[in-house]
């Protein structure tokens, strides 16, 4: 049986946070996401009206994070659009293989730190959302 990726799959989750006086800490381990974590990498210096993203992954999901600023996922799967806005260090989004998303609206001096389940291979990418729409049916 093969479950249909939705984007009621991809969740917010808290990364725990330790406060001090000195500054606040948060921590992510082995077991705060379901997968292990193969590469990682960051968006920032994104300009005023860029966007990011504008792809589906075949078979990689990845752990979004705001490390600074604020900025907005549209997600997609084929039939629901969702958008959400993450502007919090200690909160990440898990997106699901299988979902368009496209990152916008970056506030100036934001970072957007990805962790994701799988080293970069292009084949895994959907680039042409009219081919990912296909890919759905």
């Amino acid at each position: 049986m093969t479950i249909k990726k939705s984007v009621t799959n991809c969740e917010l989750i808290s990364i725990p946070k330790i406060p001090d006086t000195r500054g606040n800490l948060s921590v992510i381990e082995n077991d705060l996401i379901p997968f292990e974590i193969k590469r990682v990498y960051y968006l920032y210096d994104v300009p005023a009206g860029a966007e990011r993203g504008g792809h589906a992954h075949i078979e990689q999901k990845e752990f979004l994070i705001a490390l600074s600023g604020s900025f907005d996922v549209i997600l997609n799967d084929g039939q629901t659009e969702k958008t959400i806005t993450l502007n919090k260090p200690y909160e990440g989004l898990l997106i699901t293989e299988g979902i368009w998303r496209e990152l916008k609206n970056f506030s100036s001096g934001s970072v957007c730190l990805v962790l994701a389940s799988e080293v970069f291979e292009e084949e895994d990418y959907i680039r042409v959302f009219e081919d990912f729409l296909e890919s759905k049916v």
